[in-house]
């Protein structure tokens, strides 16, 4: 007998205290590096994107790992990274936290554009605004004083 899945997350995170200290400039290789974290987990990418303060990523999840083990390797493993590299000078951390909401294949195309238009997008909402709308958009409670 075989197993089949398709768990596919919607995951953000944000740099401490939303600092916008991921510069541009390096962002591909960060990108990088997360991707290959991920998918030396078993785990999948489909697409991996953000801002100077947060990432977004689009992930199939592997049925062998939980997604609160993967995030934290990702925050682990690229904090340390990005210290042993400095190629964000002014980086402190990942903020404690996540947030990640599920989707079906068949929504995927819809989440992989979305992810890939962060910096279009962010030119029209803030990121407390985006926080708030995918949180309300998936039925989520939340205070507002504990936003991702």
């Amino acid at each position: 007998m075989s197993t089949y899945t398709q768990i596919i997350y919607h995951v953000i995170f944000t740099t401490k205290n939303r600092e916008k200290n991921l510069l541009e400039l390096n962002q591909k290789r960060l990108y990088r590096f997360i991707c290959q974290t991920i998918e030396n987990k078993n785990c999948k990418v489909f697409q991996i994107n953000g801002m100077e303060d947060h990432m977004h990523l689009a992930i199939f999840l592997h049925p062998s790992i939980s997604l609160s083990d993967l995030v934290k390797d990702i925050k682990v493993s690229s904090n340390y990274w990005i210290r042993r590299e400095k190629i964000f000078p002014n980086f402190k951390s990942w903020q404690i936290g996540y947030g990640a909401f599920s989707y079906s294949i068949k929504e995927l195309p819809r989440v992989v554009r979305y992810i890939k238009n962060q910096k279009e997008h962010h030119r029209k909402k803030s990121y407390i605004e985006e926080s708030i709308k995918l949180l309300e958009d998936n039925g989520v409670k939340y205070d507002e004083a504990f936003l991702f």
